[in-house]
């Protein structure tokens, strides 16, 4: 059996590189372009750099691992298919099968290659595309002056003892330097006591967050006869803080392009700040079953070792599989949105698109396989 097993592996394993190969060339190739535009601009930061080819294709290869931990699933369903076609094309998986190789000792060893995709999916979404992502963020940042989040930027929350406090980051610049700050302070009642404005700020080391160009209001709540507002204007202000650069620097990155323990402690500090979490909990669980899946596509490719080909049929099967793997990408990401929309159990939402190809792939299996 270790022959046999070194055989599927080797097959599969080369086929499902040639894919990913595949696709991966194609997805260079749009980033590359989307990048041509910003080809010549000179640096913000005065640095005289400008931004050339080579930075470029640096920063369209710093995103290859994130598409590598999308398109794994979809490169797994397809070589494993098209391996498992032509073995039976070629009446050589009719030997296997003459040699021992029955359909549960088939599925089993399908299964332990799923599990090796699994773990390198998981390992290359987990530490790789997020470290690759970050440094992207950075290199882009050198010629941009700043990471933009959004249009309405970047929200932390933070809870003291007699306060709250929502705080607002617009952009970040390539040095870490933070801009366009705002910060709101509530006390127990709800009410607002104070909020503050400022252009630039940096996370120090003394758990504080050290502003400059600072417009400082406060707010009288004791009555509402007696309402009153100071505001002053200062060149520096120290504002004491948990806030941490990790924990700023996980609310820069979208949800999936977060590790997963980053992801875990970010949704902790949320719900402990009485913020909600269904988004970051949603991406959470499907970044703990998204690399699974790699398990459903394998026992999906199995029934297609049991068919009998046409000379030349092979090509609509594989076809087949093609489109299977993109559907299962779109429903992963469907099911997030609604999932969010109606506030779907997390698990729930993010798992429905890995139940549903379960439920196909084993049914293909007991009726193609055991049955006929």
């Amino acid at each position: 059996m270790s022959t046999i097993r070194r055989l599927i592996y080797g097959e599969i394993f080369n086929a499902v590189a040639y894919v990913l190969l595949a696709f991966l060339s194609l997805f260079f190739f749009f980033d590359f372009v989307d990048e041509l535009p910003s080809l010549g601009k000179p640096s913000v930061l005065g640095t005289g750099d400008s931004y050339e080819l080579r930075h470029a294709l640096l920063y369209v290869l710093l995103l290859v691992p994130n598409r590598i931990y999308e398109l794994m699933p979809i490169a797994v369903l397809i070589g494993s298919v098209f391996v498992m076609a032509r073995l039976a094309q070629g009446s050589e998986f009719t030997i296997l099968r003459t040699s021992g190789l029955g359909p549960w000792r088939a599925l089993r060893t399908l299964l332990g290659l799923g599990a090796i995709f699994v773990c390198l999916t998981f390992a290359v979404g987990d530490y790789i595309a997020p470290l690759a992502d970050r440094s992207a963020q950075v290199l882009k940042a050198r010629f941009q002056g700043r990471i933009n989040l959004g249009q309405t930027g970047a929200w932390l929350k933070e809870r003291q003892a007699y306060s709250s406090y929502s705080v607002n980051v617009g952009s970040v610049s390539a040095l870490g330097a933070l801009k366009n700050i705002r910060i709101f302070e509530l006390d127990n009642r709800g009410f607002l006591v104070s909020s503050l404005q400022a252009e630039t700020g940096q996370i120090g080391d003394d758990s504080a967050w050290h502003l400059k160009q600072v417009m400082r209001r406060e707010f009288n709540t004791g009555s509402r006869d007696a309402l009153q507002l100071t505001q002053e204007a200062l060149p520096e202000y120290r504002w004491p803080t948990e806030l941490s650069t990790e924990m700023v620097s996980v609310a820069l990155l979208n949800p999936d392009r977060m590790r997963t323990a980053d992801l875990y402690a970010y949704i902790q500090h949320l719900q402990s700040n009485g913020q909600t979490a269904q988004k970051h909990e949603i991406e959470f669980w499907r970044k703990v079953f998204y690399p699974l899946s790699c398990l459903v596509m394998v026992v999906l490719a199995l029934p297609f070792a049991y068919l009998h080909f046409r000379s030349g049929g092979i090509a609509g099967y594989v076809f087949g599989g093609v489109m299977t793997g993109i559907s299962f990408f779109l429903l992963n990401n469907v099911f997030g949105y609604i999932g969010n929309l109606n506030q779907w159990q997390p698990w729930l939402a993010a798992a429905s698109p890995a139940l549903i190809y379960s439920l196909m792939s084993l049914g293909a299996f007991g009726w193609l396989v055991l049955r006929r």
